[in-house]
């Protein structure tokens, strides 16, 4: 078994979501030429998504609430069939490099979808990143089409995650 194979087997448990039968769900991996802690010091800002998120123009928190439960208002780019995104935090763990988060509002077609991330450090210093979800399929969608649309959005993100953290570690002294 390869390294990264153990990594998401060790992971597993994290990313096993109960998926009704209106829902679909799926787990992407990337590995990333950079040292964990600098990946999840990109990661774990829960009010700056748009640090590596390429599809969210900007983010703001609602006042007064920091930690787990924190709310933030996500706004899209310009040309998405989206504009606004509400997501609570619901879990941040610096230990285990893992962050949960749901979408509870917005004007967009990811109803009831929940997230977890993963990082991991493997063999040579690179980060293994997994994130899954589940979220629900919308009316007039299949499960299929849904994860098709969902998976591209986590797959760019997870892409530009390595193209900013791998641009901070070549730039790093």
């Amino acid at each position: 078994m390869c390294e990264e194979s153990k990594t998401i087997d060790m992971l597993n448990p994290y990313h096993t979501h109960p998926v009704s039968p209106n829902q679909c769900g799926s787990t992407n991996v990337q590995t990333i030429h950079a040292p964990l802690a600098l990946v999840w010091s990109v990661v774990r800002q829960f009010g700056n998504p748009q640090a590596y998120k390429s599809f969210i123009s900007s983010c703001a928190m609602l006042p007064g609430t920091v930690g787990v439960g924190s709310l933030r208002y996500v706004y899209t780019v310009t040309g998405l069939p989206a504009k606004t995104s509400v997501e609570r935090l619901d879990l941040l763990d610096d230990d285990r490099h893992i962050i949960q988060f749901s979408i509870v509002g917005g004007d967009h077609r990811l109803g009831n979808y929940r997230s977890t991330l993963t990082l991991h450090e493997i063999k040579g210093g690179d980060t293994v990143v997994t994130e899954s979800y589940v979220v629900d399929v919308p009316a007039g969608s299949t499960g299929e089409e849904t994860c098709i649309f969902t998976n591209t959005i986590v797959r760019c993100n997870l892409r530009s995650l390595a193209h900013v953290t791998e641009n901070m570690a070549l730039a790093s002294p």
